[in-house]
C-alpha cells in the first residue's frame, strides 16, 4: 500500500562515533544522534528509542481517531505519550516496555465506549503489531471532558 524511506549515516567508531538520520519527507534532514544522545543526558540529538516512541504515539493515536469515527464519535483533541524502555540485556540491549498515555476529548462516548475502543486502537495499530516482541505495552486512557 505505501512504503517510506528512513536512511542514517555514520562515521567514527563505537561510542565516539557519530550518525545523522534522514528521512524522505523533510522531517529530519541529517538530524544528529550517537551515544550521548541514546544512553547520556545529551539533549542535542535524538535516538532510536525516542524516534519509535513518537512513531507508535503517532500510529496509535491516528488509530484511536479513525476507531471513534468508525463508532461514530468524532474526536476533538487526542495527545498520546509513549516511553519506551531500553535496559541492559546480557551484552546487549532490549526495549522490555512501551508505556502508552493517551489523553482525549471525544464528545457523547461513556467512559466503557472509550477505554474499549483505546484498547481495540492499541492492539490494532501497525506499529503495536509490528512490536509484537515488547514484553509490555501499557496503556493509560483518560478521557477529558
Amino acid at each position: 500500500m505505501t512504503e517510506k524511506t528512513a536512511s542514517v549515516h555514520w562515521e567514527g567508531q563505537g561510542k565516539k562515533g557519530q550518525g545523522q538520520i534522514s528521512t524522505e519527507t523533510p522531517a529530519l534532514k541529517a538530524y544528529p544522534y550517537g551515544f550521548g544522545s541514546r544512553f547520556e543526558d545529551d539533549r542535542k540529538g535524538t535516538n532510536p528509542e525516542e524516534l519509535l516512541g513518537a512513531a507508535h504515539a503517532a500510529c496509535f493515536t491516528m488509530a484511536f481517531s479513525f476507531a471513534c469515527d468508525k463508532a461514530g464519535f468524532a474526536t476533538e483533541q487526542v495527545d498520546t505519550t509513549a516511553k519506551v524502555s531500553l535496559v541492559a540485556d546480557g551484552e546487549g540491549f532490549l526495549i522490555d516496555r512501551i508505556a502508552l498515555t493517551l489523553e482525549a476529548k471525544v464528545p457523547g462516548i461513556n467512559a466503557g465506549q472509550f477505554q474499549q475502543i483505546a484498547e481495540e486502537a492499541k492492539r490494532g495499530c501497525p506499529l503495536s503489531k509490528a512490536l509484537a516482541s515488547v514484553g509490555v505495552i501499557t496503556l493509560t486512557a483518560t478521557l477529558k471532558t
